[in-house]
């Protein structure tokens, strides 16, 4: 929005044009969004708590989660507000990559939101997995569809495999369904490790930031060349959204560190899942996603893991799951949990960024 009134800023002093740049803008998007969510926390927090818009507690979980009973919940909203305005404040409003982002966000908050509401007002369990999982899978499948009919090189429909420079993959008609499988994916698996004060939030921000890195190189024909990464004509410009991510992510922490405040709920762990998940797509490091959120992986997979086994063996692999559970059960308190995983995600975005030179 701010870069329609730059021509007219321009002609007023040229010193304005340093505003074009990407990376002062995405500085600035990072600057908005934590200050808008700081600001905009306790007044939001306050109208949950009044509203009684609360965190239903698990009675299978952890003891020790009961007193956690009454916190306000569905704290995605703050995120996702700081997140969208510093998006539409600061990034080019033409750029496709931009509004994918968007609109895919704001589709899957809504699918979190009604599941959340659900929670709150009908049913304690919310959405079914069955209809939660056909509206996540139709709602990537119609961003999949819009992605593949505008594509304007073969670099943004090609799978890159890390370390290894020569391969290639042309998916073709086959890049719809694999998009389809790394939003709902990544969606879920975000959702999953949201169950600890913090734990999630921090990951999301260290990733989104690594592929911000990626997307700013990914977007210079220069950078891309010399580093042997998919050059992705306006792909740059993502990184003022990601940029936006960070900010809200680091104010919505602010307040959902332990004990916390309020609960990120579905409407900011599926959104911001299907967000991630979309950024690796654009930028082609679906491989690196993998890599850098290895805890969003591990956690998924722990539940799988358990479910099958439980099923086939009539046998619990983890004491409980999702994996943190796991920890939690053994006796480790909460706060060393939480930032154990941070330690580990964050030396797993160093291992994934480490990628772009090992080609």
């Amino acid at each position: 929005m701010f870069l329609y009134l730059l021509d007219f800023l321009s002609d007023i002093n040229q010193n304005f044009m340093v505003l074009e740049y990407i990376t002062l803008r995405s500085i600035l998007s990072i600057i908005t969004a934590l200050s808008i969510s700081l600001f905009l926390g306790p007044f939001i927090i306050n109208k949950f708590q009044i509203n009684n818009l609360s965190e239903v507690i698990r009675e299978d979980g952890p003891s020790s989660h009961m007193n956690k009973s009454g916190t306000p919940t569905m704290g995605g909203l703050l995120i996702l507000s700081s997140l969208l305005i510093s998006t539409l404040i600061w990034s080019d409003l033409e750029n496709k990559y931009i509004l994918y982002l968007i609109s895919t966000t704001i589709v899957f908050a809504i699918i979190g939101f009604i599941d959340d509401y659900e929670k709150l007002t009908k049913n304690k369990n919310g959405m079914s997995a069955k209809t939660k999982i056909i509206l996540q899978l139709l709602a990537a499948g119609i961003i999949s569809f819009i992605m593949f009919k505008f594509i304007e090189s073969p670099q943004e429909q090609q799978f890159i495999i890390p370390f290894f420079k020569d391969i290639v993959i042309d998916l073709g008609i086959f890049f719809i369904p694999f998009v389809m499988l790394v939003i709902v994916s990544t969606s879920n698996a975000v959702n999953l490790t949201d169950g600890l004060d913090g734990l999630a939030i921090m990951p999301i921000v260290l990733v989104s930031g690594a592929l911000g890195i990626f997307a700013y190189l990914s977007g210079n024909i220069n950078f891309s060349e010399y580093l042997l990464i998919p050059y992705i004509k306006d792909a740059g410009e993502i990184t003022i959204f990601i940029g936006a991510i960070v900010g809200s992510g680091l104010g919505f922490l602010w307040f959902n560190t332990y004990p916390a405040q309020v609960f990120m709920g579905d409407v900011g762990a599926l959104s911001l899942g299907a967000a991630i998940g979309l950024m690796a797509v654009i930028v082609r490091q679906e491989i690196v996603l993998i890599i850098m959120g290895g805890i969003f992986v591990i956690e998924a997979l722990s539940v799988i893991i358990q479910v099958l086994s439980f099923k086939y063996r009539k046998k619990r692999v983890f004491l409980m799951a999702p994996f943190h559970h796991h920890f939690e059960q053994k006796g480790w308190a909460e706060p060393k949990i939480v930032v154990r995983f941070w330690i580990i995600s964050f030396i797993l975005i160093l291992i994934g960024l480490a990628t772009i030179k090992l080609r």
